[in-house]
């Protein structure tokens, strides 16, 4: 199975490193020196990762045969890719990949059906379940441990707790901390 482990972001320097856009939990397994890695588009791969460090908390990668800054900013955006085993799971027991949590049914703590997760987008913040109703629309469901309360792989289910009008606009409260105070303190 193929798993994207980062993005390729813009050169960095003139000696054909590049910073990289992490997309795994465990890049030092997944990133480290002497790896090959299948790209996207393929037409640009396998890389194979001759050095890798971190600067100013990103990292950068450099690929053999990638001398330059010209070849390096000719790999931005290419998606990375690493084969794993379909059965491999992360060392963490809260960690998952993206292809245990594809298709999982996702239901309320108490029962109620929201849908199934058809994408997960990585963000820069957190990640996101995108979950298809049974209507067909969709909801956006933040994967963070005060909303999805339980994974259960075996069940093959997302258990969550949503706050008041995540999967419901119309209960959605605005909470405004500025009160009307017109006419207050004049004298």
């Amino acid at each position: 199975m193929q798993l994207v482990v980062g993005r390729i972001g813009r050169a960095h320097g003139i000696k054909g490193e590049v910073t990289v856009e992490v997309r795994t939990d465990e890049p030092e397994l997944r990133l480290g020196p002497g790896a090959v890695l299948a790209t996207d588009p393929a037409g640009v791969g396998p890389l194979t990762i001759e050095a890798g460090r971190v600067h100013s908390g990103r990292l950068l990668l450099r690929f053999t045969g990638v001398n330059d800054r010209t070849a390096a900013e000719a790999l931005r955006n290419t998606l990375l890719v690493a084969e794993v085993d379909p059965d491999e799971t992360p060392e963490d027991p809260e960690e998952f990949y993206d292809h245990q949590l594809m298709d999982l049914d996702v239901v309320t703590v108490d029962g109620t059906v929201v849908g199934r997760i058809t994408e997960i987008s990585h963000l820069p913040s957190q990640d996101l379940f995108i979950v298809e109703r049974p209507d067909g629309s969709e909801v956006m469901i933040p994967f963070v441990s005060e909303i999805v309360t339980e994974i259960d792989l075996d069940e093959q289910r997302a258990v969550v707790d949503p706050p008041r009008g995540l999967l419901d606009v119309d209960q959605a409260e605005v909470d405004s901390s500025r009160e009307d105070e017109q006419g207050e303190g004049d004298a």
